[in-house]
């Protein structure tokens, strides 16, 4: 299934997406349609009228709010290597928050070059916690996701590595385009067989494959849940492959005007435009 949430007349609105049709779920927000202990049922059977049509609505970030989004580093070794960083011995964590997230085709605001000089892509896979999870095995850690999502790790590299506090990097305003929507887990029995690629202005910067992650979705999920109980609706980006502005020689980065496209196979695409804040 694709859980997506939508502009309706009346504010946001959690639906299901069937081809070009979307069936309200009857809820405003993913994370509480998700804290619903028969969630899938409900959108299982969401069927009969449409809400609303594909075409002629806007979608937003599938989890507009997340209560914990946590971003993994350095979590692909040839992206480790083009950052000039060691392979972790364990997963590397860092914080955004939901003042990040911004929707599959919203402007990422550029903070300015008072602030920042090196504004970074990142092509990742985002995980979205389907089921309150504390001290789980790794061999059990994929049955509490609810599904996955195309997630753009937006870094300010200069903000970064200025004095090894990461989260101020990555926590600006519209620092987390995500979407287009959830691709429920029925669906994606494997997460660690899927493409993705980061173009830039139609140019192909990224192309990796999350066979290659260090730690992969299961360990992840298992790591971080015997620090902290994850909760339906949290969100984990889960590492880059290689090829971010930073590691270009010379190195590139965003500036106002720029377009980038990440897309995740077997999930869809989001395309956020670099704007003027």
């Amino acid at each position: 299934m694709q859980l997506v949430t939508y502009q309706g007349s009346q504010g946001p609105r959690v639906g299901r997406l069937m081809g070009d049709a979307i069936y309200d779920l009857g809820h405003s927000d993913m994370a509480t349609f998700l804290a619903q202990p028969d969630w899938r049922e409900q959108a299982s059977a969401a069927t009969g009228h449409a809400s609303a049509s594909l075409t002629a609505t806007r979608l937003l970030a599938p989890v507009r709010r997340p209560p914990k989004f946590i971003g993994i580093g350095l979590n692909y070794s040839d992206h480790a290597a083009e950052s000039g960083n060691p392979i972790p011995k364990q997963p590397v964590l860092f914080a955004k928050y939901a003042n990040a997230v911004i929707g599959p085709d919203d402007g990422i605001p550029h903070p300015g070059e008072a602030l920042t000089t090196q504004l970074d892509w990142e092509v990742e896979l985002g995980v979205v916690i389907g089921k309150t999870c504390r001290r789980v095995s790794e061999a059990d850690a994929l049955g509490y996701v609810a599904g996955y999502t195309v997630i753009n790790d937006v870094s300010a590299r200069d903000l970064q590595k200025f004095d090894g506090q990461w989260m101020k990097g990555k926590c600006l305003d519209g620092f987390a385009p995500m979407g287009p929507c959830i691709v429920t887990t029925d669906e994606i029995p494997d997460p660690q067989a899927l493409r993705l690629t980061m173009h830039v202005n139609g140019v192909q910067r990224q192309s990796g494959t999350t066979a290659k992650m260090i730690f992969s979705v299961a360990h992840v999920v298992h790591f971080l849940s015997q620090l902290m109980t994850l909760e339906p609706g949290d969100v984990i980006a889960t590492g880059t492959p290689p090829g971010v502005g930073m590691g270009m020689k010379p190195p590139v980065y965003l500036q106002v005007g720029d377009l980038c496209r990440a897309e995740v196979e077997r999930i869809g695409v989001i395309e956020n435009r670099v704007v003027e804040s």
